[in-house]
């Protein structure tokens, strides 16, 4: 069986190198992309079976890569783990808890999540 390829999608660096560490110790094959944009060109390039994407980035947010992906015929199968700082009560941002449900997301995990949680979560949506 080959490995699962998961594309981390965060713009915080040091988050995304602790994840794809974490995720490779336990046996994904893994990509990361640093903003919306370039994780759609990733993704368009070459599919990965799950995606771990951070809500808050530049060009495009996690939540604009989720319905475009989740509207398109051909990548709206690929798992999405969505990861979000902003907490459930924070109603003055326009991110929240509840944009992410309605986008279909796979999963949903408040940052910072554990890697255990992350793994976790991928292994029960790859399964």
């Amino acid at each position: 069986m080959s490995k699962k390829r998961i594309l981390v999608v965060d713009d915080e660096p040091d988050f995304a190198a602790i994840v794809q560490k974490n995720l490779k110790k336990e046996g994904f094959d893994v990509e990361v992309a640093y903003d919306g944009v370039q994780a759609l060109e990733k993704i368009k390039a070459n599919p990965p079976d799950a995606i771990v994407l951070d809500v808050m980035m530049p060009e495009k947010d996690g939540y604009e890569v989720c319905k475009e992906l989740k509207e398109s015929e051909e990548y709206c199968d690929i798992p999405i783990v969505m990861l979000t700082a902003v907490a459930d009560h924070v109603a003055s941002t326009r991110y929240s808890h509840a944009d992410g449900m309605s986008m279909e997301a796979d999963d949903y995990l408040p940052k910072p999540a554990s890697a255990e949680d992350i793994t976790d979560s991928l292994r029960s949506l790859l399964d």
